[in-house]
C-alpha cells in the first residue's frame, strides 16, 4: 500500500514544489533576457570577449562555459555603406559620360559619336534587367540613374548634331514628351525599379507648357496648358503605382495647378470688361470642377484642400466677370457676395471634408474682404492722435478734417457696406444659432463657443460700420463727437447687461438661445470696444475745449455708472480704472483752462489720487479697491513728472503724495507698502526742499530728525525685540546719511567726507556687533561710497599711468579666477545671504 500523507503535510509539500518551480522559472527568464541582450550587435573593441559576464547569482547550462558559443558568420557590410558605394560609382560614371559628351565629342566623326552614345545608352538600359534577375536591385537602380543621364545627353547630342537650327523651346517640348513615353514604358516593363516612373512623371510636366510658350500663345492658352498638365498629375496621383510616382505627381499638381490658377486670376483681374473676363472665368471654373472632382476620391485632408481650392477658384471666376461690370470701388463687395454664396454648400450633398474645404474658402474670402475694409476703421480710431499736438486749436468743419489725410476716403465708399454685410451675417448666425447648427451639422459640428464668437464679431463690426460710415459721409464734427460718445454708451450697456446675466447665472451658457446670456465673448468684445471707443472719442474731442469737457465728463459719468451697475469683478475693475483715467484727464484740462504752467498744474492733478485714496478706504477689501488706488497712484506719478522742472513745486507735490500715502497707510492691508512709501516721499520732499533753498549744511536739518527717530527705534526694539532693524532704525539713519552723502560727493573739502566716513564706520561696526541688518548695510554702503569718492582721483591718476592693455587683461584674469572657483564663490555668497537673513 502507498503512503498517503495527511492533507496538511501534502499541502506543505506542494507549496515547496511550487516555490522551487517559481525560482527555476525566474532564473530561466533572467538568463533568457541576458542572452537576448548579448546577441544584439554591439560595437566592441578588437580584443574584447564576445560575451560579457553572466548575471550574478545565476548559473549556466551544464557543459557550456561562459564566453563560448556557436561561431556565426561575419555579417555583411551594412546597406548604408552599399548605398554610398553605389551612389559614388553612379556619380563617377555620370561625370565621365558628361565629360565625354562635352569634351571628347568633337574628336570623333558623326558615325562614331552616334554609335558610342547609342551603345552606351542601350547597355545602361539593358543592364538593370539582367541585374534584377540576379537580385541586385541597388546596382540596377544606380545603372538606371546613369541611363537617365545618358538619355538626356542623347537628347542634347541630337539637338547639337541632327537639328542645330531647331527652335530651342519647340525641341525641348518634343524632347520632354519622348523621354516621358520611353521612361514610362521602361518603368512599366521593369516594375521593380523605383526611378523610371517618377522620371517619366517629371518629363510629363513640360511638353504642353513649353509647346504653348514656343508657339507664342497668349497667357490664357498657357494657363490651359498648365491646367491640363495639373489634371494629368492629379490622375497619376490618384491611380499611379508607388509612393515615388504619387509624390512626384502630387508635387507637379501643386505647382502646375497653382500656376494655372494664378494665370487665370491675373487675366481675370486685368480684363477690360465682362466679355474679356469670360475666358479666364472658364479656366477658373474648369479648375474648380477638377479640384472638386478630385476631392470626391481623395482622403480627408486632401479632400479638404481640394474643396477649398474649388471654392476659391469659383469665387474668382464668377466674381471676375461681375467685377468687370461694376465701378472700381465696388469690386470687393462683389467678391464678398460670391464668397458668401459658397455658404449654400451646406445644402449640397458633398463629402464631409470637401464641403468643409468649401466653407473654409468662403471664410477666406470673407477674411480677405475684412482685411481690405478694416484699415479705414483703424484710421478713424487712431486718426485723432494728431490732435494731441494741437489741443484746442479749433474744431474742423467735418469728421475727416480731424482724421488727417492718411486714407483715400473717396475710394473707401464700399468699405462700410462690406462691414455691414459681414456684421449682418454674423448677427443672423448669433440670432438663429440652433437652426444654423442643425443645417451645418452634416459638414461641421459648431462648438458651444461659436455663438459667442459670432455675436462678438457682429458687435465689433457693427460698431466699426457706423464709425466708418460717418467718416465716408464726412458728417459734421459735433455729430461725429456725439456719435462716438453714444456708441461708447451703447457698448457699455451691452457689457453691463451681459456681465449681470453672466454673474446671475441665467442663461450663461454659450449655446443658449437668444433670450439667454449674451456670453463671455460678446461681453469682452463690448468692454474692449467701449474702452477703445472712449479713447478715440476723447482724442477726437481735443480739437475743441467745449467738446473736451463734454466728452470726458460724459465718459467719466458713463464708466462710473457702469462700474456701479455691474457685478462682475473684472469688468467692474476695468470700468472703474477707466473712470479714474477720464477724471485725471479732466483735472488736467481744468489746469490748462486756468492757464497754469505744467509745474503749477501738478498739485491740481493730485485731486483724483486723493479721491481714489478715500474711495479705497470706503471699499476696504473689495477687489476693485486696489486697481482704483494704483490708477490714482499713476496720476500722482504724472503730477511728479510735471513738477520736476521746479524744485519748490516738486517738494510740494512730493509732500502731498506723502500725505496721501500716509492716509492709505492708516488701513492695515495697505500699511506694509504705503507706510514705507510715505516715509520715502516725506524724506524726498525734505531733500528737494533743502536743495531748492540752497542749503549747504543739511545735517542741521536732518540730525534733529534722526536723533528722535533713533530714540523711537530703540524704544520700539526694547518693547518688541523681534522688530526689524529697518523699521526701527532705517528711516532715522537714512534721514541724515543719504543727504550728507549726496552733499559730500560735491564737497571739495575733506572735513565732511571724513566725518561722514567715521560715522558710517561706527554704524557699520555697531550693526556687525549687534547683528542689525539695517545698520550694517546702510553704514557699509555709505562708507564704501564715501571711500570711493575720496579715492577716485588717485584711481583715475593711476589708471592713466597704466598701459592700455592692462585693465582688459586684469579683467580677463579676474573672470577666469571667478569662473574657476565659481562653485566656491557661490557657496560663499549663499553663506553671506544666510548670515544677512538671520539678522534683524
Amino acid at each position: 500500500m502507498e503512503h498517503v500523507p495527511p492533507p496538511a503535510e501534502e499541502l506543505a509539500l506542494l507549496d515547496r514544489e511550487l516555490a522551487q518551480l517559481d525560482a527555476r522559472r525566474a532564473h530561466l527568464l533572467t538568463r533568457r533576457a541576458w542572452l537576448v541582450s548579448a546577441l544584439q550587435p554591439q560595437p566592441q573593441a578588437p580584443n574584447a570577449p564576445r560575451w560579457g559576464t553572466p548575471p550574478v547569482g545565476h548559473g549556466w547550462a551544464p557543459g557550456q562555459p561562459w564566453g563560448s558559443g556557436p561561431r556565426t558568420a561575419k555579417p555583411s557590410a551594412p546597406r548604408s555603406a552599399q548605398n554610398v558605394l553605389l551612389t559614388l560609382g553612379g556619380l563617377l560614371l555620370t561625370v565621365a559620360a558628361v565629360a565625354f559628351t562635352l569634351v571628347s565629342w568633337g574628336s570623333m566623326g558623326i558615325g562614331g559619336r552616334s554609335a558610342v552614345l547609342a551603345l552606351v545608352t542601350l547597355a545602361a538600359l539593358a543592364a538593370p534587367a539582367v541585374l534584377l534577375r540576379r537580385k541586385l536591385a541597388a546596382t540596377a537602380e544606380a545603372l538606371a540613374a546613369l541611363a537617365l543621364v545618358l538619355t538626356l545627353l542623347d537628347v542634347y547630342a541630337i539637338h547639337a548634331v541632327a537639328a542645330p537650327d531647331a527652335d530651342g523651346l519647340t525641341f525641348t517640348a518634343v524632347a520632354s514628351a519622348v523621354p516621358a513615353a520611353l521612361w514610362a514604358a521602361y518603368g512599366l516593363a521593369l516594375g521593380k525599379l523605383h526611378l523610371p516612373l517618377p522620371a517619366a512623371v517629371f518629363f510629363v510636366q513640360w511638353p504642353l507648357l513649353l509647346g504653348a510658350w514656343a508657339a507664342g500663345a497668349p497667357a490664357i492658352v498657357v494657363g490651359w496648358a498648365l491646367l491640363v498638365t495639373a489634371v494629368v498629375d492629379g490622375a497619376i496621383a490618384l491611380w499611379g503605382k508607388g509612393l515615388g510616382v504619387r509624390a512626384t505627381a502630387g508635387t507637379g499638381l501643386a505647382v502646375m495647378g497653382s500656376a494655372a490658377l494664378l494665370v487665370g486670376l491675373g487675366e481675370s483681374l486685368t480684363a477690360g470688361g465682362p466679355l474679356g473676363a469670360l475666358l479666364p472665368g472658364t479656366l477658373l471654373l474648369t479648375a474648380a470642377v477638377a479640384a472638386l472632382t478630385g476631392a470626391w476620391r481623395t482622403p480627408d485632408g486632401y479632400a479638404q484642400v481640394g474643396g477649398a481650392v474649388a471654392g476659391l477658384a469659383a469665387v474668382a471666376a464668377v466674381g471676375g466677370v461681375l467685377r468687370a461690370a461694376v465701378p472700381g470701388t465696388w469690386q470687393v463687395p462683389v467678391y464678398l457676395l460670391c464668397g458668401l454664396a459658397l455658404l449654400f454648400v451646406v445644402r449640397v450633398r458633398l463629402p464631409r471634408s470637401a464641403g468643409r474645404g468649401v466653407l473654409l474658402a468662403a471664410g477666406a474670402v470673407v477674411a480677405g474682404a475684412l482685411v481690405w475694409a478694416l484699415p479705414p476703421v483703424a484710421a478713424v480710431l487712431l486718426g485723432p492722435v494728431q490732435l494731441v499736438a494741437e489741443v484746442w486749436a479749433g474744431a474742423p468743419d467735418g469728421f475727416r478734417g480731424a482724421l488727417g489725410a492718411s486714407m483715400p476716403w473717396s475710394e473707401m465708399v464700399a468699405a462700410p457696406v462690406v462691414l455691414a454685410v459681414v456684421a449682418g451675417g454674423l448677427g443672423a448666425a448669433f440670432r438663429w444659432w440652433p437652426a444654423l447648427v442643425r443645417v451645418a451639422a452634416p459638414l461641421i459640428t459648431p462648438g458651444a463657443k461659436g455663438r459667442g464668437a459670432a455675436g462678438a464679431g457682429a458687435l465689433g463690426l457693427g460698431w466699426g460700420t457706423l464709425l466708418l460710415a460717418a467718416a465716408t459721409l464726412d458728417v459734421p464734427y459735433p455729430v461725429a463727437v456725439a456719435l462716438e460718445t453714444v456708441l461708447v454708451a451703447g457698448l457699455l450697456a451691452v457689457a453691463v447687461r451681459g456681465a449681470d446675466r453672466g454673474a446671475g447665472g441665467a442663461g450663461s451658457a454659450e449655446g443658449a438661445g437668444p433670450s439667454g446670456g449674451i456670453g463671455a465673448a460678446v461681453r469682452v468684445s463690448a468692454l474692449v470696444g467701449a474702452v477703445g471707443g472712449a479713447v478715440s472719442a476723447g482724442l477726437l474731442s481735443l480739437a475743441s475745449e467745449a467738446a473736451t469737457y463734454a466728452v470726458f465728463g460724459a465718459l467719466a459719468l458713463l464708466f462710473t455708472g457702469a462700474a456701479l451697475r455691474t457685478r462682475a469683478v473684472v469688468e467692474q475693475a476695468v470700468l472703474a480704472v477707466a473712470a479714474v483715467v477720464w477724471g485725471t484727464v479732466l483735472t488736467g484740462c481744468a489746469a490748462r483752462s486756468l492757464g497754469l504752467a505744467p509745474d503749477e498744474a501738478a498739485p491740481l492733478l493730485l485731486v483724483v489720487p486723493a479721491v481714489t485714496v478715500g474711495l479705497g478706504a470706503r471699499l476696504r477689501r473689495h477687489p476693485v479697491a486696489l486697481p482704483v488706488e494704483l490708477t490714482g497712484a499713476l496720476g500722482a506719478l504724472v503730477a511728479v513728472g510735471l513738477a520736476v522742472g521746479r524744485a519748490p513745486f516738486l517738494a510740494l507735490v512730493l509732500a502731498l503724495c506723502g500725505v496721501l500715502a500716509a492716509g492709505a497707510a492708516v488701513r492695515p492691508e495697505r500699511r506694509p507698502v504705503a507706510g514705507y512709501l510715505a516715509a520715502v516721499l516725506f524724506v524726498a520732499a525734505t531733500w528737494v526742499r533743502l536743495a531748492a533753498s540752497e542749503v549747504s549744511v543739511p545735517e542741521a536739518y536732518t540730525l534733529p530728525v534722526t536723533v528722535p527717530a533713533l530714540v523711537v527705534g530703540v524704544l520700539r526694539r526694547r518693547k518688541d525685540p523681534g522688530a526689524s532693524s529697518w523699521t526701527a532704525y532705517g528711516p532715522g539713519l537714512a534721514a541724515t546719511l543719504l543727504p550728507s552723502l549726496a552733499v559730500a560727493w560735491t564737497d571739495p573739502d575733506w572735513l565732511r567726507p571724513l566725518l561722514l566716513g567715521v560715522a558710517a564706520l561706527v554704524i557699520t561696526l555697531l550693526g556687525a556687533k549687534y547683528r542689525l541688518q539695517a545698520l550694517l548695510l546702510l553704514g557699509g554702503a555709505v562708507l564704501a561710497l564715501d571711500t570711493l569718492h575720496e579715492l577716485a582721483p588717485y584711481v583715475v591718476q593711476v589708471a592713466g599711468a597704466l598701459p592700455r592693455w592692462l585693465p582688459p587683461a586684469l579683467a580677463g584674469l579676474l573672470l577666469l579666477a571667478v569662473g574657476a572657483t565659481y562653485e566656491q564663490r557661490l557657496r560663499e555668497a549663499r553663506r553671506l545671504k544666510d548670515v544677512l537673513g538671520r539678522m534683524r
